[in-house]
Protein backbone atom coordinates (compact mmCIF):
# COMPACT_ATOMS: atom_id res chain seq x y z
CA UNK A 1 0.00 0.00 0.00
CA UNK A 2 2.66 2.20 0.91
CA UNK A 3 4.70 2.17 -2.64
CA UNK A 4 1.51 2.72 -4.45
CA UNK A 5 1.39 5.93 -2.78
CA UNK A 6 4.79 6.62 -3.08
CA UNK A 7 7.74 4.49 -4.11
CA UNK A 8 10.26 5.53 -1.72
CA UNK A 9 8.05 5.97 1.20
CA UNK A 10 8.75 1.86 2.26
CA UNK A 11 12.58 3.00 2.64
CA UNK A 12 11.69 6.44 4.54
CA UNK A 13 9.96 4.40 6.55
CA UNK A 14 12.79 1.51 6.93
CA UNK A 15 15.18 4.70 7.56
CA UNK A 16 13.14 6.03 10.55
CA UNK A 17 12.83 2.52 12.13
CA UNK A 18 16.54 1.84 11.47
CA UNK A 19 16.82 4.77 13.48
CA UNK A 20 14.93 4.22 16.34
CA UNK A 21 16.75 0.85 16.93
CA UNK A 22 20.07 2.68 16.63
CA UNK A 23 19.04 5.15 18.83
CA UNK A 24 17.52 3.05 21.25
CA UNK A 25 20.52 0.59 21.59
CA UNK A 26 22.54 3.36 21.66
CA UNK A 27 20.40 5.36 24.27
CA UNK A 28 19.23 3.52 26.64
CA UNK A 29 22.78 2.62 27.95
CA UNK A 30 22.95 6.48 29.36
CA UNK A 31 19.81 7.13 30.77
CA UNK A 32 18.58 6.71 34.56
CA UNK A 33 14.90 6.25 33.40
CA UNK A 34 14.81 3.62 30.47
CA UNK A 35 11.31 3.29 30.39
CA UNK A 36 10.59 6.59 29.99
CA UNK A 37 13.17 7.25 27.26
CA UNK A 38 11.77 4.25 25.19
CA UNK A 39 8.71 5.26 25.51
CA UNK A 40 9.13 8.48 24.23
CA UNK A 41 11.73 7.75 21.80
CA UNK A 42 8.83 5.57 20.23
CA UNK A 43 6.28 7.72 20.51
CA UNK A 44 8.44 9.97 18.11
CA UNK A 45 9.64 7.28 15.80
CA UNK A 46 5.66 6.79 15.29
CA UNK A 47 4.81 10.34 15.11
CA UNK A 48 7.92 10.57 12.32
CA UNK A 49 6.35 7.62 10.33
CA UNK A 50 2.61 8.91 10.40
CA UNK A 51 4.45 12.45 9.19
CA UNK A 52 6.10 10.83 6.12
CA UNK A 53 2.61 9.06 5.32
CA UNK A 54 0.88 12.44 5.87
CA UNK A 55 3.12 14.12 3.33
CA UNK A 56 3.03 11.03 0.36
CA UNK A 57 -0.80 11.69 0.77
CA UNK A 58 -0.41 15.15 0.70
CA UNK A 59 1.67 15.17 -2.07
CA UNK A 60 0.19 12.92 -3.86
CA UNK A 61 -2.99 15.09 -3.69
CA UNK A 62 -1.50 18.34 -4.72
CA UNK A 63 -0.22 16.34 -8.10
CA UNK A 64 -3.51 14.63 -9.01
CA UNK A 65 -6.07 17.59 -7.90
CA UNK A 66 -5.25 21.12 -8.63
CA UNK A 67 -5.17 21.95 -5.08
CA UNK A 68 -4.58 25.56 -4.23
CA UNK A 69 -1.75 26.72 -1.35
CA UNK A 70 -3.98 27.13 1.20
CA UNK A 71 -4.78 23.60 1.23
CA UNK A 72 -1.23 22.54 1.36
CA UNK A 73 -0.47 25.26 4.09
CA UNK A 74 -3.49 24.29 5.87
CA UNK A 75 -2.40 20.32 6.04
CA UNK A 76 0.97 20.78 6.97
CA UNK A 77 -0.17 23.17 9.90
CA UNK A 78 -2.43 20.19 10.86
CA UNK A 79 0.64 18.15 11.21
CA UNK A 80 2.53 20.18 12.82
CA UNK A 81 -0.45 21.05 15.38
CA UNK A 82 -0.57 17.04 15.69
CA UNK A 83 3.04 16.60 16.66
CA UNK A 84 2.57 19.24 19.49
CA UNK A 85 -0.60 17.70 20.93
CA UNK A 86 0.97 14.80 21.07
CA UNK A 87 3.72 16.20 23.00
CA UNK A 88 1.55 17.77 25.27
CA UNK A 89 -0.08 14.59 26.21
CA UNK A 90 3.13 13.21 26.97
CA UNK A 91 3.86 16.23 28.97
CA UNK A 92 0.69 15.60 30.57
CA UNK A 93 0.16 11.78 31.42
CA UNK A 94 4.02 11.51 31.60
CA UNK A 95 3.73 8.95 29.06
CA UNK A 96 7.85 9.36 28.25
CA UNK A 97 10.57 11.65 27.17
CA UNK A 98 9.74 14.43 25.78
CA UNK A 99 13.71 15.29 24.48
CA UNK A 100 13.63 11.38 23.43
CA UNK A 101 10.13 11.90 21.70
CA UNK A 102 11.73 15.26 19.90
CA UNK A 103 14.86 12.53 18.66
CA UNK A 104 12.29 10.27 17.32
CA UNK A 105 10.50 12.94 15.44
CA UNK A 106 13.72 13.78 13.97
CA UNK A 107 14.22 10.28 12.56
CA UNK A 108 12.50 11.47 9.29
CA UNK A 109 14.91 14.08 8.59
CA UNK A 110 17.45 11.29 8.83
CA UNK A 111 15.67 9.24 7.06
CA UNK A 112 15.30 11.64 4.35
CA UNK A 113 18.95 12.00 4.00
CA UNK A 114 19.66 8.43 4.69
CA UNK A 115 17.19 7.26 1.74
CA UNK A 116 19.36 6.80 -0.90
CA UNK A 117 21.58 4.27 0.68
CA UNK A 118 19.22 2.65 1.82
CA UNK A 119 17.76 2.48 -1.88
CA UNK A 120 20.92 1.52 -2.95
CA UNK A 121 21.66 -0.82 -0.16
CA UNK A 122 18.17 -2.96 -0.81
CA UNK A 123 19.03 -3.08 -4.28
CA UNK A 124 22.35 -5.04 -4.07
CA UNK A 125 21.08 -7.01 -1.51
CA UNK A 126 18.45 -7.87 -4.25
CA UNK A 127 21.26 -8.65 -6.80
CA UNK A 128 20.43 -5.82 -9.00
CA UNK A 129 20.91 -2.15 -9.51
CA UNK A 130 18.01 0.71 -10.11
CA UNK A 131 18.37 3.80 -10.04
CA UNK A 132 15.72 5.73 -7.43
Amino acid sequence: MLRRLNKVLPELILGIILYGIVLQLAGVWFVSDKLRYSSGLWIGIALACFMAIHMAVVIQDAVSIDSGQGKLIAQNMIRYIAVVAVFFCMMYFKLGNLFSAFLGVMGLKAAAYAQPFIHKMIFKLRGREEDI
